[in-house]
C-alpha cells in the first residue's frame, strides 16, 4: 500500500512517550504493556486490539500502539511502545498499513508474530471498486491501486482473520487453549450474523454506488454488489485531481448517488466541498481504524450496524 509516512514531531514524540499511548480500554494502558501475570498482547490499532480482546477474554492484557483518535496510517512509535514490544508475549498486527509497526515488528524479539494480512486473502484496489461499476467514471486510476488492508470491514474476512488470531493464542498459551476456541466461535458467530444482516439490508436498493473521500470500503462493497467510488486512494489525506471530483461530480448525477461519505479521523472538508458544487448531502461512514467519542457506536458492531444504517438511507434500501 503506497501511503505516505506523515513524521510527528520530536516534542510530540517526546511527550507521548512520557505520557504512554493508552487506549479506551481500562487494560490497554501502554506504560504497563508487559511483564503481566496474563498473556501479554499487543495490538497495533483497533480493529486488532477487539479482536484480541474478544478473544483473549481474562486470559489477557491488551494493549494498543495507537492511541484513540489517531489516525493509523500516521503512526509513529514511541521508545517506551518499543520497549513494550519487546517484553510482551505477542504483537497482532496488518503488515504494509502502518510501515513504523512493520519496522518494529521485525527487530522484535516477541516470540508470537501474528500478521493478520497473512489470515485471509487481500486485494488490489484503486479509487473505484466493486461489483456495480459506475460506467460514467472516465477517470484512470491503476497507477493508485495497491494491496487493500481494510480486511476488517468486511465480516467475512475479518472472522477469517478471528479464526487465526484464536490458533495463534491457542498454540502461544496452550493452558488456556480451550477457552480461547470457544471465545473464537462465538465471536465468528456475531460476525456471520453481521455479515447476513448486510446481505440482506443491502440487497435491494435504488443505487449501488456510493462516494467515500477514503477508499476504505472496497471489500465491503464488493461483498455486497455495491460499488465504492473514493475521492481519494487509499491514503486518506491524499488530495485529488480536478478529472477526478469532475467525473465524480457527473457520476453522481448519473447513477442517482444522494450522498458524499466521510469519516471521524479524517477531516470533512474535501467531502463538504464536493457535496456542495453536486448538490449532494454528506454523511458519516465510519472506516473504524478507532473508536472515540464522535464515532456512533461504542464498539466493532455497533459502529458496523451504524454504518449499515448510513448505507441503506444513502442507496435508497427499499
Amino acid at each position: 500500500m503506497n501511503v505516505r509516512r506523515r513524521h510527528i514531531s520530536g516534542i510530540a514524540i517526546a511527550a507521548a512517550t512520557a505520557l504512554g499511548l493508552g487506549t479506551l480500554s481500562a487494560c490497554s494502558d501502554s506504560a504497563s504493556a508487559a511483564n503481566t501475570d496474563k498473556f501479554d498482547v499487543v495490538a497495533a490499532f483497533y480493529p486488532l486490539q477487539y479482536l484480541a480482546e474478544q478473544i483473549g477474554g481474562d486470559h489477557v492484557h491488551v494493549t494498543s500502539l495507537t492511541k484513540p483518535g489517531q489516525e493509523p496510517h500516521d503512526l509513529e512509535i514511541s521508545a517506551q511502545q518499543t520497549a513494550a514490544l519487546g517484553e510482551s508475549d505477542a504483537v497482532l498486527y496488518l503488515k504494509n498499513l502502518q510501515p513504523a509497526v512493520d519496522d518494529a515488528v521485525s527487530q522484535s524479539e516477541v516470540r508470537t508474530k501474528i500478521d493478520a494480512a497473512s489470515l485471509t486473502t487481500l486485494e488490489k484496489h484503486g479509487n473505484e471498486v466493486g461489483g456495480h461499476a459506475a460506467s460514467h467514471d472516465t477517470s484512470k486510476n491503476d497507477e493508485l491501486a495497491g494491496l487493500d488492508p481494510h480486511i476488517w470491514l468486511d465480516p467475512v474476512r475479518y472472522a477469517q482473520v478471528a479464526e487465526g488470531v484464536g490458533k495463534a493464542f491457542e498454540k502461544a498459551d496452550p493452558k488456556n487453549a480451550a477457552d480461547y476456541r470457544t471465545r473464537t466461535a462465538a465471536l465468528v458467530k456475531k460476525l456471520d450474523a453481521l455479515n447476513t444482516e448486510f446481505k440482506t439490508g443491502l440487497a435491494d436498493t435504488k443505487t449501488k454506488v456510493f462516494i467515500t473521500t477514503h477508499a476504505a470500503f472496497g471489500y465491503l462493497a464488493e461483498r455486497y454488489g455495491l460499488t465504492e467510488e473514493a475521492i481519494n486512494g487509499l491514503d486518506p489525506e491524499s488530495e485529488p485531481s480536478a478529472e477526478r471530483v469532475k467525473n465524480l461530480e457527473k457520476m453522481a448525477k448519473a447513477d442517482g448517488v444522494t450522498t458524499v461519505f466521510y469519516e471521524t479521523l479524517v477531516s470533512d472538508k474535501t467531502a463538504k466541498t464536493i457535496a456542495a458544487d453536486a448538490n449532494l448531502k454528506t454523511d458519516v461512514l465510519d472506516p473504524i481504524e478507532g473508536i472515540t467519542a464522535k464515532s456512533r457506536g461504542k464498539d466493532y458492531f455497533s459502529v458496523q450496524q451504524a454504518n449499515l444504517k448510513a448505507l441503506q438511507k444513502a442507496l435508497g434500501s427499499k
